[in-house]
């Protein structure tokens, strides 16, 4: 038997099953009209945003990453919630802009960024967190072509990285941002160029619970952030200090304490060097606003047994949930947070394997786990959904097509 990751707080017991927003299991996929379902929850969304807002400090701006969940319903609750938006392509910014999101208060950050992206966003008035000397000098040549002066930040990449992170986005050879010691005289050339000058983004890695770690590298990012600005020798207009907050998907693992992380900064912020004194301050998060509101509902097709072992045979499955099935960057599989959605209520009375629909072994969303007995007809949840599920798997794969999504 292999233990489910934990179940996130919040979700409710209703006639049996698993509620969302008052309603069943059955309710929501009768709403999406179909399975698979990504369901999402508003209150969800916005409690998270508020315990987050509680913990930090005021001065500390709250950005939403949307490579997390793009979903348009998402983002358009997400506006009310954030205080900005980071995207990495232009057909998120397209997607930004669909939802309505007013384009001054979105940053575009990523490596590779085609001229005609940066000319989007250079006329939308979007700030282009650069990631070479190369992108600056095109970004620069647009903005004279376009005569629009470019709001042009620069991306670092700093000599650290943040302990404990699932993905390393800082320190050493990286193809994300610029090294920190090149990074004063492509800001001098910015400032010369008569661009808008619009700070720096540091951003050292993603998925860590750890709150010592975290703590560690936001005082990195901001003493190299005051280091770089009394090298360049001018004000930092604003600093992007990266995120990195876990989510718990695995059975030991623990939340994140944001409390330790807000005090900290607290004290940090009470003692800022002269250069960042008024220097808009912000973290930006995904996963962590986003992960634990989704629920990933998929109904069993099948029940087969095969050398002693029972199978519980989905409509869905990794072309959905691609990180759930252990093949986006786990190297030992281990399950997801998963229920019985319409036994919920129930007690866990066998051991089964849950997999989905495709013609390959690694579609698997349980393995051995320990659940209520369940037949043909039954729903399937996987929790810890509301991010990188309905983007980030590929759901072309043998022709399945995407899941149904709704906002609850």
């Amino acid at each position: 038997m292999k233990a489910v990751g934990p179940i996130p707080a919040g979700y409710e017991t209703k006639d049996g099953q698993l509620a969302v927003g008052g309603k069943t299991a059955r309710q929501l996929v009768e709403r999406a009209g179909r399975t698979p379902a990504f369901v999402y929850s508003r209150d969800h969304l916005t409690n998270r945003v508020a315990a987050l807002r509680a913990a930090m400090p005021k001065r500390l701006g709250i950005n939403y990453a949307i490579k997390a969940n793009p979903f348009a319903p998402v983002l358009g609750h997400m506006a009310g919630l954030v205080d900005g938006f980071d995207i990495a392509s232009g057909g998120e910014l397209a997607l930004a802009i669909a939802a309505g999101l007013d384009p001054s208060k979105i940053s575009f950050a990523g490596p590779g960024k085609r001229d005609a992206e940066l000319e989007a966003a250079i006329r939308k008035g979007v700030t282009l967190n650069l990631e070479s000397e190369n992108e600056a000098r095109r970004a620069l040549a647009i903005g004279e072509r376009l005569q629009f002066a470019p709001k042009l930040a620069i991306r670092v990449n700093p000599s650290f990285e943040l302990r404990g992170s699932g993905m390393k986005m800082g320190g050493g050879a990286k193809p994300f941002g610029i090294d920190q010691d090149r990074v004063p005289d492509l800001a001098r050339q910015i400032l010369e160029s008569g661009a808008e000058w619009r700070g720096l983004h540091i951003f050292t890695g993603s998925q860590a619970l750890g709150a010592d770690a975290l703590i560690e590298a936001q005082a990195n990012v901001l003493e190299l952030a005051d280091q770089l600005a009394r090298d360049i020798g001018g004000p930092l207009p604003k600093l992007n200090m990266g995120g990195g907050f876990g989510i718990p998907y695995f059975n030991k693992d623990r939340p994140v304490d944001v409390a330790s992380i807000g005090e900290a900064l607290e004290a940090r912020f009470a003692d800022l060097p002269a250069s960042l004194a008024d220097t808009d301050l912000c973290i930006e998060l995904g996963r962590y606003l986003v992960g634990e509101a989704g629920v990933y509902l998929t109904e069993i097709v099948d029940r087969k047994e095969s050398y002693g072992e029972t199978f519980l045979v989905c409509d869905g499955g990794l072309h959905h949930q691609l990180a759930a099935s252990g093949n986006f960057g786990t190297v030992v599989r281990r399950n997801y947070p998963s229920a019985i959605a319409t036994k919920f209520a129930e007690e866990a009375v066998e051991i089964v394997d849950i997999v989905g629909c495709l013609c390959t072994p690694l579609d698997r969303l349980a393995d051995k786990a320990h659940l209520p007995r369940a037949d043909v007809g039954d729903l399937v949840a996987v929790f810890c959904a509301g991010a990188y599920g309905a983007t980030a798997s590929p759901s072309a794969f043998l022709g399945q097509g995407p899941a149904a999504e709704i906002l609850i």
